[in-house]
């Protein structure tokens, strides 16, 4: 199978009886963190193991039967290509053989929406995958890593939460892969989809709420590329007084692909814009996305889309639209019409 989007595989059937089985699979991040005594609220990312984080919080065996694997134990701004493909893998590997009714991946949150949005597009099947993770170390006074992993678990055990792909739940949201960003830097509240809004919220009270039908979240999955590394590609950010040196400097490094986190509507500067034409008359991919934290980018409007040979991101952020454009990519999809019906079909 090659990069075109294949219709979602019906997940199997739970066992019959007794609680859903889940498995939690552990990357480190700040949800696994211990206090440092360099500064205040200083910590280290990815001390804490998966089985130490589920024994920490209490009413978990209550709500599935789990088992925890270490995938990996780092902060999530050193997340790559290796780690992304070892959790998809062992995801499709544990459904496909019916070991577990969905997973819950603990993560750190600064590239949590581009692992998420990875997953959507490789993982096969309806069972609920759903990562989490939290804002405070699990050493902090007021973590909030316990109550995130109780809720994710509660979510991904929940049978109204297959076929919904990927899913991100924080702070009492739950998000779906494609909108979910993170919007501050230090608080709790940051995750949000600013396009869409959550597809669901968690509450003690009134337990899981989902603002639409699963039905509702028809998916294609990209095969997971062999090897262990997707194609380089490059987000190029626009500023004003910019220049053509960040994209030829892309281009100098071997970049198969060129994602502009443009100004408004995905725009840059006429040098950089040159240099992006330039590049895709090469057969380099341009992709047009943009800085701006919500809103679509849109074709032929300030850039001659068609003219130039780009691709349009439409709501995907630069980050995200750089892990597509990689899948696309990796599965030989190159042609800027059919890089263009690959983005517009996800939304």
């Amino acid at each position: 199978m090659g990069a075109t989007a294949q219709a979602a595989e019906p997940g199997k059937d739970a066992s019959a009886g007794g609680l859903p089985r889940i498995l939690v699979l552990a990357t480190g991040g700040t949800i696994a963190g211990q206090a440092d005594a360099r500064a205040t609220g200083a910590y280290k990312s990815g001390q804490i193991t998966g089985e130490q984080l589920m024994q920490s919080v209490p009413g978990l065996d209550k709500l599935a039967k789990l088992n925890a694997e270490q995938i990996s134990s780092i902060g999530s701004q050193d997340m790559n290509d290796k780690v992304w493909f070892a959790l998809a893998r062992r995801i499709q590997d544990a459904f496909d053989k019916n070991e577990a009714d969905g997973v819950v991946i603990t993560h750190g949150t600064d590239t949590l929406e581009e692992t998420a949005f990875f997953l959507d597009n490789v993982v096969r099947g309806d069972k609920p995958v759903v990562i989490v993770g939290s804002m405070r170390p699990a050493t902090a006074v007021s973590a909030d890593g316990p109550g995130n992993l109780y809720e994710a678990v509660q979510v991904a055990a929940d049978p109204r939460s297959r076929g919904r792909g990927v899913m991100a739940v924080l702070n009492d949201k739950i998000q779906g892969a494609r909108s979910v960003t993170k919007t501050n830097t230090t608080s709790i509240e940051t995750f949000s989809s600013p396009n869409d809004g959550p597809i669901g919220y968690v509450d003690a009270a009134g337990g899981i709420r989902f603002m639409t039908q699963g039905a509702a979240f028809r998916r294609g999955t990209y095969q997971l590329p062999a090897g262990e590394q997707l194609p380089r590609v490059e987000i190029v950010y626009s500023h004003a007084n910019m220049d053509a040196v960040p994209v030829e400097d892309a281009i100098a490094h071997g970049a198969k692909g060129i994602v502009l986190a443009g100004v408004g509507d995905g725009n840059t500067s006429k040098p950089a814009l040159d240099a992006l034409e330039a590049a895709a008359k090469k057969g380099i991919t341009v992709v047009r996305s943009t800085r701006v934290r919500s809103g679509f980018v849109t074709r032929n409007v300030e850039v001659d889309d068609d003219k130039n040979g780009f691709v349009v991101s439409e709501d995907l952020n630069p980050q995200k639209a750089r892990v597509l454009t990689q899948l696309l990519i990796a599965g030989g999809v190159t042609a800027p019409a059919e890089l263009q019906k690959a983005f517009t079909a996800t939304w």
